[in-house]
């Protein structure tokens, strides 16, 4: 049985107070907007779920899937979007709801993806946000916390596809890091 490990670099209580703050922010910047969450599955469902809960204005949600990890613990490069939207957003407010931007690589693609389906506006929300890793120029208009240059596991950040359910963020530890 894989251990539940980590001591938490951000705690769950952290995360609660920081989410509700966002959803505050998020629910006066687009009162009387209409608002379309876009979530980044898999790693942003913890954080795109809680909130959704902390947004007090009617949104409408969808998700879209990419991949640019693979099983290793280094970006690809590379972003393939697995599976499209499934809500019109032209016209619309679009709030992209990411895990992590670290390289900013995904987000860059999502945006100019995005963007071709003519939406009113468009803004990046990321639970976490690696500023010294970043390659390419975003602007995240709502971030979380931001964490040092490591491997973050928890509350959807995966190594390998486990670890999602850690109810915390922790580093996952250099010995437990293998590249193929």
């Amino acid at each position: 049985m894989d251990r539940m490990f980590g001591k938490p670099i951000v705690t769950q209580e952290q995360m609660r107070t920081r989410i509700r703050e966002l959803g505050r922010q998020i629910s006066a910047d687009y009162a009387g907007h209409d608002l379309v969450l876009v979530g980044v599955l898999k790693g942003a469902y913890a954080f795109y779920a809680d909130l959704a809960r902390a947004i007090r204005i009617p949104v409408r949600v969808d998700f879209i899937v990419v991949a640019s990890y693979g099983s290793r613990t280094k970006s690809s490069g590379k972003v393939k979007v697995v599976t499209e939207l499934t809500e019109e957003i032209k016209g619309k407010d679009v709030l992209l709801v990411e895990d992590i931007v670290d390289s900013g690589m995904t987000a860059q693609h999502l945006l100019k993806t995005l963007a071709r389906k003519k939406p009113r506006s468009i803004n990046v929300c990321a639970l976490l946000a690696k500023q010294e890793r970043r390659v390419v120029n975003v602007h995240v208009e709502y971030v979380g916390f931001t964490v040092p240059n490591q491997y973050i596991v928890g509350y959807g950040l995966d190594y390998r596809q486990k670890y999602r359910n850690l109810p915390y963020l922790a580093v996952l530890d250099q010995k437990d890091l293998q590249d193929e």
